[in-house]
C-alpha cells in the first residue's frame, strides 16, 4: 500500500539518501545528483535484500554490489555511511576533496565496502559478471548437495550509458550463455544522458535484447516500493541472470528540475535543494541531516550482517563440510612453492608462446584456484589448461571475442577471493581491452594477460596484426608490469616473480622459436627486471633488449669484439621492474662509463630513460616472412654493428656472420 507505515517509512529513508546525496554535491561544487535521486527508492528496498556485514566487508559469502555508474558515487558513499561501514559523516562532508574517501568515482581499496573501481562506464557491467563468474566456480568447488557454503547474490546497478557501451553487449551474452543465475542488473531507465534524451541517440528495445540474450526481463515502476520488493524476489528465484528494467525519473524529488538533464552532472543550487527539503518536511536549514528512525532501519545492516556471517561460519563448522572446508582452504591459500615448473634448459629454441603454455599447465595442476581462458585464441595463444575441463566446472574459460569484457571480468575474479585469473589475446588486440587493463593497475589488481605475437614477428599477417606502439603503452602504465622474455628459462622465472608481486602483469610472448639461453645464466637474476647477462672487461658499450631480440645483440657484440669493439649485454624482461631498482643495481647493469643502445622491434622510446640511442620501429611493420621483416626493418647483426659503432664514432668494419660462442 502507498502510504503503509512501512512505505511512509521507506519514503523517509530514500529522501534522506536524496538530500545526502544533493547536499554531498552542492558543498564540493561538482558531481552527479541526478542518478542517486533517482535510485534512492531501489536503495532503500534493496537494503532490505543484501546480504553482507559493514563490520567484515571481506566476508567471502556476502552478496556483491557493483554501481557500475560510478558518477553516482554520493549515492554509493550515503548507502556505506548509512549501512555502517568505516564511512563518517565527516567523510561525506569531504565528498571529491584531496585525500578524502569519498573520492569523485568509487576506489577499490580506498573506500570501505567499495567491492571494485568503477567509472568508466559498462566495465562495472562486466565486472558484475565477473564476481558471479568466480561465485559459480567456487560453489562448484566447495558446495556439496547438502550443504552449500557459497550462496550469495551479485547485485548491479547500472544507467543507460553503460548499456550503450559495447562491452556491456559482449559481457550480458556471455552471462546468458552461463546462465549465471545469481546476477541481477538493475537498470535505471530513465531516458536521460548529458546531451538530453536518450532518443537523440538510441532507440532500442532494451528488454528484447536481454531476452535475446537469454536474461529473465522484468519491468517496472522505478519508484513503486512493491514493484521493486516484488522483482527483486523474483529474480532472486530465476533460472538465468535478470535484469531488472526500473523505470525511473532523474533527479527524482529535486524540485523544478526533476526529469532533466541538467540534474546529471550539476550541483542543484542551494535554493533548489532548500525548496525540495521543504516539500518533504525536512529542515531546509540543516544539511547532511539523518534522523534517528532513519539511521536505526539502515543500521540494521550491522546487526544482520554479524548474523549472516556467524551462520555461515557455523555452517563450516558441520562435520560433514570437512572435505568442503579443505577445498575452500585450497582456493582461498595457494601454495606458489608447490609449483613444478618445467625445465627447458635441454631444448635448444623454443617460442616463449610455447613454454608460457607448459607454465601455465604446471601453474594450475599446483594451484586449484588458477583459470583462465583467450578471447577465442586459446590454441594460437597455447592457453589450453589440458584436462582440466571447461568453466563453470573446469579451468577453461571461453571468453569468445570480447577482449575488453574479458579483462573486466577477470579484472572481478581477481578481486573475489579464491581466483587467479589469466587471460589471453594477440598484443594488438591488447587494444581493445586497455580500459580495464587501466583500471587492474590503478587498483592493485593481480590479473594476468597474456598477449602472444609480440612483433613484426607475426610476419605475413601485416601491420593490422603487428604491435607496434603497444609495448610504449603499457609500459607507461604505473603499476603495470610488461614482461618480455627472452627464452623460455627467462619466461619461468618472470611467471615466479610475477606471482609474488600484488598489481597485473602482461605477458608479452613470441610467436616464431627463439633460442635458449645456457643454463649456466643467473636466472635468479630476472627478478630484478634487467640483468647483465654478458660482461666484458674494458667495455665502452652496453647493448641492451627483450625478448627476441636478445640474442641478435649478445651475437652483435661477439662480433663487435672482433673489431675491437667491447660490449656488455644486458636483458630486459620487465623495464618496468628494472625501474623501480636502486641506482647502485642499476649502475652495476649498465656501466656508466659506457654508451648504450637499446633494440627492441618496437616504437621503445622508453628505453632512453638509459640509452644514447635506440633502434625500434619508426613506421608499422608489413606483410612479409618474419626474417624478411626483421631485415627490412634493421634488427640484424650487421645493422647492430653499425648502429653501434656510430654511437661511439668509431669506423664499422664487415666481418664474417657466425655463430658465436655466447
Amino acid at each position: 500500500m502507498p502510504n503503509s507505515p512501512e512505505n511512509i517509512m521507506r519514503k523517509k529513508m530514500a529522501n534522506t539518501i536524496r538530500f545526502l546525496a544533493a547536499d554531498m554535491v552542492q558543498r564540493a561544487n561538482s558531481g552527479h545528483p541526478g542518478a542517486p535521486m533517482g535510485l534512492a527508492d531501489i536503495a532503500v528496498v534493496l537494503s532490505e535484500h543484501l546480504k553482507h556485514n559493514p563490520k567484515n566487508p571481506s566476508w567471502l559469502n556476502r552478496d556483491r554490489l557493483v554501481f557500475s555508474g560510478g558518477h553516482g558515487s554520493a549515492l554509493i558513499y550515503s548507502l556505506l555511511h548509512l549501512w555502517g561501514y568505516d564511512l563518517s559523516l565527516e567523510d561525506l562532508k569531504n565528498f571529491r576533496q584531496l585525500d578524502s574517501k569519498t573520492p569523485g568515482h568509487p576506489e577499490y581499496g580506498h573506500t570501505d565496502g567499495v567491492e571494485i573501481t568503477t567509472g568508466p562506464l559498462g566495465q562495472g557491467i562486466a565486472n558484475a559478471v565477473g564476481f558471479a563468474m568466480a561465485g559459480v566456480y567456487t560453489a562448484n568447488q566447495v558446495n556439496s548437495e547438502t550443504c552449500e557454503l557459497i550462496d550469495h547474490k551479485v547485485y548491479c546497478l547500472c544507467g543507460d550509458g553503460d548499456l550503450q557501451e559495447g562491452i556491456s553487449y559482449e559481457a550480458c551474452a556471455l552471462a546468458g550463455h552461463l546462465k549465471l543465475k545469481d546476477l541481477i542488473l538493475i537498470y535505471d531507465s530513465n531516458c536521460i544522458t548529458i546531451e538530453g534524451d536518450t532518443s537523440i541517440a538510441w532507440s532500442e528495445n532494451v528488454a528484447k535484447r536481454f531476452e535475446a540474450q537469454n536474461w529473465n526481463v522484468i519491468a517496472i515502476n522505478g519508484h513503486c516500493y512493491r514493484d521493486i520488493d516484488e522483482a527483486l524476489n523474483a529474480a532472486k528465484q530465476s533460472t538465468k541472470p535478470t535484469i531488472i528494467i526500473a523505470n525511473t525519473i532523474i533527479g527524482r524529488g529535486a524540485d523544478g528540475l526533476e526529469g532533466s538533464h541538467e540534474t546529471h552532472g550539476s550541483p542543484l543550487g542551494a535554493d533548489v535543494i532548500s525548496i525540495s527539503k521543504t516539500k518533504e518536511g525536512f529542515d531546509a536549514n540543516e544539511h547532511f541531516a539523518i534522523s534517528e528512525d532513519v539511521l536505526i532501519r539502515f543500521r540494521c545492516a550491522v546487526e544482520l550482517g554479524e548474523m549472516h556471517e556467524k551462520e555461515w561460519i557455523h555452517r563450516q563448522k558441520e562435520a560433514p563440510l570437512l572435505e568442503q572446508n579443505e577445498a575452500l582452504s585450497r582456493l582461498l591459500n595457494p601454495d606458489f612453492s608447490s609449483i613444478e615448473y618445467p625445465d627447458f634448459s635441454g631444448k635448444a629454441e623454443v617460442a616463449t608462446r610455447d613454454s608460457n603454455g607448459e607454465i601455465l599447465n604446471a601453474i594450475a595442476k599446483a594451484i586449484p584456484s588458477f583459470l583462465g581462458g583467450s578471447a577465442d585464441l586459446a590454441p594460437s595463444n597455447k592457453t589450453e589448461l589440458k584436462n582440466m575441463g571447461d568453466f563453470p566446472k573446469g579451468r577453461n574459460i571461453h571468453f569468445g571475442i570480447r577482449e575488453h569484457s574479458m579483462a573486466a571480468i577477470t579484472n572481478a575474479m581477481a578481486l573475489y577471493g579464491t581466483i587467479i585469473p589469466f587471460n589471453a589475446t594477440f598484443f594488438v588486440f591488447s587494444d581493445y581491452l586497455k580500459p580495464s587493463a587501466r583500471i587492474a593497475a590503478l587498483t592493485h589488481i593481480q590479473n594476468f594477460f597474456i598477449w602472444t605475437h609480440d612483433s613484426i614477428g607475426v610476419g605475413e599477417d601485416g601491420p593490422t596484426h603487428e604491435p607496434i606502439e603497444q609495448i610504449s603503452q603499457f609500459r607507461a602504465l604505473p603499476n603495470f608490469y610488461l614482461w618480455r622474455p627472452a627464452d623460455a628459462t627467462e619466461n619461468v622465472e618472470a611467471w615466479k616473480t610475477a606471482l609474488g608481486i600484488k598489481a597485473p602483469h602482461g605477458f608479452v610472448l613470441s610467436r616464431q622459436k627463439l633460442k635458449t639461453l645456457k643454463p649456466t645464466r643467473d636466472f635468479g637474476a630476472v627478478s630484478n627486471g634487467a640483468y647483465l647477462l654478458k660482461e666484458r672487461d674494458g667495455a665502452t658499450l652496453t647493448l641492451m633488449a627483450s625478448g627476441s631480440e636478445l640474442m641478435p645483440i649478445l651475437q652483435a657484440a661477439c662480433h663487435l669484439e672482433s673489431i675491437g669493439v667491447k660490449a656488455n649485454v644486458v636483458s630486459v624482461p620487465c623495464l618496468d621492474l628494472f625501474n623501480e631498482q636502486p641506482s647502485e643495481y642499476k649502475d652495476r647493469v649498465i656501466n656508466p662509463a659506457t654508451k648504450v643502445l637499446a633494440v627492441e622491434a618496437a616504437t621503445a622510446v622508453e628505453y632512453y630513460r638509459y640509452a644514447d640511442d635506440v633502434l625500434g620501429m619508426e613506421s608499422f611493420g608489413a606483410s612479409a616472412p618474419a626474417e624478411l621483416l626483421f631485415e627490412k626493418f634493421g634488427f640484424t647483426i650487421p645493422n647492430i654493428m653499425k648502429r653501434a659503432c656510430e654511437l661511439l664514432d668509431v669506423e664499422y668494419k664487415e666481418v664474417a656472420i657466425n655463430n658465436c660462442e655466447i
